[in-house]
């Protein structure tokens, strides 16, 4: 059963039980279901990676965005070792709760990842997909996506990691890296974050990686997104997937970093909106 929160906080949405877990979600619109999985930044959360993006594509689909385990207002179970196959579980989990069949999948970075394990573990499962400065093949671990897993929970810190996500230094503020401070500072949240990405953290990126021979046989029409100037995932890492997934468009955005889905919102979300309304 779900239920909403009413604390104020946007970040904070309603909780559904998913896979044993407490989920926080938001959930807007109706129409044809679009799941959005958030990246795995410090501090992160749904609400945080989406909150431009739900509205626009509210407006034709029913926008589904959960903190994932391990993340924002989710639960963190005690004992809980991270993993793809958890992830995997814990959004089948969450869209059985709450009935949904089917669903296109907008995954950034790491729920990029996630979104190609999907479309290829269960693509029955899987309507489109939109690949944003996704991990979602083997690349070299950049030496940005290195010192942002291993990030200690200070604000001179967060700092540092949101310069490194952004090619628009306007966007990253003083007041943005306190706010992102106080949540990842929040009890448990670093504890978990420091559980998922011990060094070495190359083996990380691999584990999140698809096969290149199972991505090539994903059917589902997929929709690849980057920015030119990013830092954590290569552009290259967006070019092989594209080249390998057989039904797939690519789009590359100049002077952007990590944060396609705020550095160009408008854009982003009329190219992602526009593909997901086009028939297969």
């Amino acid at each position: 059963m779900a239920s909403a929160a009413n604390s104020g906080n946007p970040e904070i949405g309603a909780t559904i039980r998913g896979n044993g877990i407490d989920t926080n979600y938001h959930d807007e619109g109706s129409g044809s279901p679009v799941l959005l999985l958030h990246g795995s930044g410090p501090g992160v959360s749904a609400w945080a990676n989406w909150r431009l993006t739900m509205p626009v594509l509210a407006k034709r689909h029913r926008v589904l965005a959960p903190d994932l385990v391990g993340f924002g207002y989710t639960e963190r179970p005690e004992g809980t070792v991270y993993d793809k196959e958890l992830w995997q579980a814990h959004i089948l989990g969450f869209l059985d709760a709450l009935g949904v069949e089917r669903v296109s999948i907008v995954g950034n970075s790491y729920g990029g990842g996630l979104a190609m394990a999907l479309a290829v573990n269960h693509p029955e499962r899987v309507e489109k997909v939109v690949l944003m400065g996704s991990a979602a093949l083997h690349f070299e671990i950049t030496p940005a996506l290195d010192e942002i897993w291993g990030m200690e929970p200070t604000v001179p810190a967060m700092r540092r990691a949101l310069d490194l996500f952004a090619w628009d230094r306007s966007l990253v503020t003083d007041e943005l890296a306190e706010v992102r401070h106080r949540a990842f500072a929040r009890p448990g949240v670093h504890e978990a974050y420091a559980a998922m990405f011990p060094e070495p953290r190359q083996r990380w990126v691999d584990a999140m990686a698809s096969d290149p021979k199972d991505v090539a046989r994903v059917q589902q029409p997929t929709l690849v997104i980057h920015g030119r100037e990013d830092q954590v995932v290569p552009l290259s890492a967006s070019l092989e997937i594209f080249g390998l997934l057989p039904h797939a468009q690519l789009h590359v955005f100049g002077r952007c970093g990590h944060w396609t889905q705020l550095e160009y919102a408008d854009q982003f979300a009329e190219i992602v909106g526009g593909f997901l309304a086009a028939s297969r």
